[in-house]
């Protein structure tokens, strides 16, 4: 059965295909990142920037189209300043850039073997203007520009909402006009600037989904929504479990303990109209049993004593199958006793056990002796001294059909006699 839901469950998925995708993951997210950069040319001789010095920026909105597609907006600044050995100047660069994005992490499968390293690949173009500084030749005037960009951004995730990032761009410039530097006009056509931006930063992810599209796995969710899926078929086949029999599971069983065959209503409790503690089935199997002997009060004995009602059968303490512990209902009857001894402080009592006929004699002859042990600690536990107490196994009782599950009911006991 487990089988063919599954089957069923895995076919759906693979049909909904991208409808259901869409809504699974978030798309959106804002990201900052900070650095170093390295701008390589042109430059005026006797003036260039270190490697790798501080600063430049960037902030950007992203949107997933899926798990592997998505496209940036970003923006960009660096501060470009002299190396110490340089000649003094300082320009500021800004560029703006809508970007192609591509999840590798998603392309090489990552969620194999991880759920916190990513891994994007980014490019695209864009404008850019280049400003100089005043004390440079072409001081305070402004280069526009157009750049390609490409980079990649290893990612590191921290919680649902945030990933920390870092990021390695490469920038290249066309149609610019000025150095760096601001003392120069450029020479060469096609890429006249590059600059490399190597960053650390922060990406929140927005949206009211569990993952976002970075950390998304088709085959993840799959086999999560399976897992899901069997915890509930468990949960479904624990909750059926009949442990007695009754016809009534044990998660809505109110009396998951009731002997085997007797009649129980909706919530699995015995039936028991004249609420006197013994299952309605179990006194109509007692009053055949007895009832024909005379003994009842119609037939003259209404007077029997209460010596007499335990010394002829009528209180006993029953069992379930292979069971030393006595049914709940049957406490009662161990009451009457500890009752009666009490009030009869002379009065000592043979405990008698007995078991059906299924299984082994032997085992059953030890059966007994222990259902009728048991009773004895019960009745010491209320305050009957022990040694008033004598506990013998009867083994097996042999006087009903054993094939009738009430009847061998009937004969899982302890009884009592009274000396």
């Amino acid at each position: 059965m487990k089988k063919i839901i599954y089957t069923l469950v895995l076919s759906a998925l693979v049909i909904a295909g991208a409808d259901a995708q869409e809504k699974t993951f978030n798309r959106w997210s804002i990201e900052a990142a900070g650095g170093l950069h390295k701008p390589s040319r042109p430059f005026v001789d006797g003036y260039f920037a270190a490697n790798f010095d501080a600063w430049q920026g960037s902030l950007g909105v992203r949107y997933m189209m899926n798990e592997k597609f998505g496209l940036k907006l970003d923006f960009g600044y660096n501060d470009i300043k002299e190396d110490d050995n340089s000649l003094p100047f300082e320009s500021q660069y800004y560029r703006a850039d809508l970007q192609g994005v591509v999840n590798l992490g998603s392309f090489f499968k990552f969620s194999d073997w991880t759920n916190t390293i990513g891994l994007l690949l980014h490019g695209g173009a864009g404008v850019g203007v280049l400003q100089t500084g005043e004390n440079a030749l072409i001081a305070d005037e402004e280069d526009y520009m157009a750049n390609f960009m490409v980079g990649i951004t290893p990612q590191f995730r921290l919680s649902k909402n945030l990933a920390l990032t870092t990021d390695l761009t490469i920038i290249g410039n066309v149609n610019q006009d000025f150095t760096w530097d601001g003392n120069a006009y450029t020479t060469k056509r096609g890429f006249d600037g590059m600059l490399v931006n190597a960053s650390a930063g922060l990406t929140l992810y927005l949206g009211d989904k569990d993952v976002h599209a970075d950390w998304y796995s088709e085959e993840s969710q799959v086999f999560s929504q399976l897992e899901e899926l069997d915890n509930r078929l468990s949960k479904i086949e624990t909750d059926m479990i009949d442990s007695d029999q009754d016809g009534v599971p044990d998660y809505l069983d109110r009396e998951p303990n009731t002997p085997s065959g007797v009649a129980v209503d909706t919530k699995g409790r015995a039936i028991d109209i004249n609420k006197n503690g013994i299952p309605d089935e179990m006194e109509a199997s007692l009053d055949t049993r007895y009832a024909k002997k005379g003994e009842t009060a119609q037939g003259g004995n209404a007077s029997m004593t209460i010596e007499e009602l335990i010394n002829k059968g009528y209180v006993n303490v029953y069992f379930r199958f292979n069971s030393d512990q006595p049914e709940t209902y049957s406490l009662q009857a161990v009451n009457y006793l500890v009752v009666y001894m009490k009030e009869h402080p002379g009065a000592n009592a043979d405990l008698i056990g007995y078991a059906d006929e299924i299984g082994n004699p032997a085992y059953n002859q030890q059966l007994s002796e222990r259902r009728a042990t048991k009773v004895k600690e019960l009745l010491v536990a209320a305050g009957i001294d022990g040694n008033r107490l004598t506990v013998k196994g009867a083994g097996e009782d042999t006087t009903v059909n054993k094939e009738s599950t009430g009847a061998r009911q009937l004969v899982r006991r302890v009884t009592f006699k009274l000396k």
